[in-house]
């Protein structure tokens, strides 16, 4: 019945300003969008897409209380740390420790949580 995760949504206050965070500072470029910024797409390398959603009317949209994050899969975590505090992106936790990884998370320009995951080495 369900194949695959065919894309994570966030909702986003301000189309440009969530564009700004994706595309300047974790570098994603953009896919399919409208002129408007109601819907943008970033497609992932390794597949999947994360998509940002500004609802048109304000009051339905709650800043960064869905509950949802997305998680990024690095290659070198301590590296994607130091550059991403280079660009003052908001830490909600700098290291979390797990017995397979090691995980961060940041707040991206809407309240919204993303983890930052590097597997250990086996």
């Amino acid at each position: 019945m369900l194949k695959k995760v065919a894309f994570t949504m966030f909702a986003v206050e301000d189309s440009a300003r969530a564009r700004a965070f994706y595309e300047e500072k974790l570098g994603l470029r953009r896919g399919s969008s409208s002129d408007s910024g109601v819907w943008t797409e970033y497609d992932l390398p390794g597949g999947g897409c994360l998509a940002l959603f500004k609802h048109p009317d304000p009051a339905q949209h709650t800043r960064g209380s869905g509950g949802a994050s997305i998680a990024f899969e690095v290659e070198d975590l301590d590296a994607v740390i130091k550059d991403l505090k280079a660009k003052a992106v908001t830490f909600k936790s700098e290291i979390i420790p797990s017995p397979v990884c090691r995980m961060s998370i940041v707040e991206d320009s809407e309240g919204n949580s993303i983890v930052l995951h590097q597997l250990k080495a086996k």
